[in-house]
């Protein structure tokens, strides 16, 4: 392909373009000249670090809190019975506790297998509700220390984790106002205090 001739109109067009253009400075001319060396690359910056002095002291385990809790997979039911919410009478709930208030009936599951303690625990509570009582003492006893082997722990006392179970659910729910662990005069531990609720 061959080049065009430029036609007169254009060649005075360019040179008016010319006249008013102003000419820019290259890099090299800023720098001073055709011949200066290009600007030597800046250095990345080096990260900023915190002198050690600065840091606090540190040693392994010197943040922890204490002993770490211990996995307990069946709390003791005294401590169960602890979270529930009193129902009662604060004023008797806490004379209760103490050991100050006297149940007005007992009954002693020692040495009961599941089945017919059970089957005592519903008659008894049933028949004590009916006569009117208000607070009766049920005897479940510690449980004796048992070394079960085995990959699943056994609860010492099964008697003592079964009662507040079964005092929660039908047919004793209705009649049952409040569980908790008798004082020690009446047992500790190996005992419940049962506070019935009035019929209607």
């Amino acid at each position: 392909m061959t080049r065009r001739k430029l036609t007169d109109e254009e060649i005075d067009l360019w040179q008016k373009v010319v006249k008013h253009a102003e000419r820019l400075q290259s890099d090299r001319e800023k720098m001073g000249g055709d011949h200066a060396d290009p600007p030597a690359p800046r250095p990345k910056p080096k990260p900023h670090r915190t002198p050690n002095a600065a840091l606090p002291h540190f040693e392994v385990g010197s943040h922890a809190r204490g002993k770490m809790p211990t996995h307990d997979l069946k709390p003791s039911p005294g401590r169960k019975l602890a979270g529930d919410p009193v129902r009662m009478d604060e004023k008797a709930f806490r004379r209760m506790k103490r050991g100050k208030l006297k149940p007005e009936g007992k009954l002693d599951l020692h040495g009961m297998r599941m089945e017919s303690a059970h089957g005592a625990l519903n008659r008894f509570i049933l028949s004590a509700q009916a006569s009117n009582k208000r607070l009766v003492l049920v005897i479940t006893g510690k449980g004796k220390d048992r070394d079960a082997p085995g990959p699943m722990p056994v609860p010492r006392g099964i008697l003592r984790h079964q009662v507040p179970q079964w005092l929660s659910l039908p047919p004793l729910a209705q009649a049952v106002l409040q569980v908790t662990p008798a004082h020690i005069s009446h047992g500790g531990e190996g005992a419940y205090y049962v506070y019935l609720r009035r019929i209607r």
